[in-house]
């Protein structure tokens, strides 16, 4: 049997399956959900959830305050940001003065946070354009609306 044949009835299988799909998911569209984390060996350096309380941080001035913003406790907070700072090699949040005057990022913590929030959010974006270009769909990323599907530059109009 050729490579040809044996390829034919699932290109056919495919193309019903798209079919299906497509008339039965046109009411919701779905998710591009993506974990990413950068990490030597067994060690977490950073993901997507400290970027996030870093942010936090940054918008809150209080590691409490933030963790609590996220759900997850003070220690745990604290612990990942440890973590991350013995992994990198480097501080991510200081004190701001007294132990009660609350925390910030420093320069490399703030500049990372940043940096992983864009590149998660270019893979993310290239993840549900290829969703979208393989399945017989459209798809939006994990924090779109249903209603923005894509980000154009241009002017922008009410519709």
């Amino acid at each position: 049997m050729s490579l040809e044949s044996r390829s034919a009835p699932r290109e056919t299988a495919d193309a019903h399956l798209r079919r299906s799909l497509s008339s039965e998911i046109g009411r919701a569209l779905p998710r591009v959900r993506l974990r990413l984390w950068l990490e030597s060996g067994e060690e977490l350096y950073f993901g997507l959830g400290r970027a996030q309380l870093l942010l936090a941080v940054d918008r809150l001035g209080s590691l409490r305050q933030a963790a609590a913003s996220l759900g997850m406790s003070y220690r745990a907070a604290w612990g990942k940001l440890q973590q991350s700072e013995r992994a990198l090699g480097r501080k991510l949040v200081e004190n701001r003065g007294s132990r009660h005057d609350g925390v910030e990022l420093t320069p490399e913590g703030r500049a990372l946070a940043r940096l992983f929030q864009q590149w998660f959010e270019a893979v993310e974006l290239e993840a549900r354009d290829l969703a979208e270009q393989i399945f017989p769909f459209r798809a939006r990323c994990f924090g779109e609306s249903a209603q923005v599907c894509s980000v154009e530059s241009g002017t922008v109009s009410e519709s």
